[in-house]
């Protein structure tokens, strides 16, 4: 994917900062991103929850020396500005396909054909709108 996006116009700008799920924290992948000078923010692992706040809201201390790229990754997803970038990914459409499999239990399609399948689609989608709509109380 790295090499996908160094081959996309110029025009289009710089990718500076890559956010991925936990899933694609590996030494490899941080050291890719860090070859192709794009700031990585993958977790690597689930952060601990009901922490108390001073602990939450606290910066950690520098890091000393050189940090490995690794290292680097991992005290900036513990600063308050990288716990910002990486909420980021709360505002992309994939949260929505999981909660649609979760919550309406969409799995799979029952009808077969392009044709079927888009207006089941339609349908799940029509219904996880209007079940939203109900919860906001639009």
């Amino acid at each position: 994917m790295l090499d996908q996006l160094q081959a996309l116009p110029t025009d289009l700008g710089r990718v500076k900062r890559l956010l991925a799920d936990t899933g694609y924290a590996s030494d490899d992948n941080v050291n890719a991103c860090a070859k192709a000078k794009i700031e990585p923010l993958i977790p690597l692992g689930r952060e601990a929850r009901h922490g108390s706040p001073f602990d939450r809201f606290a910066e950690p201390a520098p890091l000393p020396g050189k940090p490995t790229p690794l290292a680097a990754m991992r005290h900036r997803l513990q600063t308050q500005r990288g716990r910002k970038l990486y909420a980021l990914r709360k505002c992309t459409v994939g949260p929505v396909f999981g909660l649609i499999k979760h919550v309406m239990k969409f799995r799979q399609f029952l009808l077969r054909g392009l044709v079927s399948a888009r207006g089941e689609w339609s349908l799940v989608c029509l219904a996880w709108n209007m079940k939203r709509m109900n919860a906001l109380g639009a």
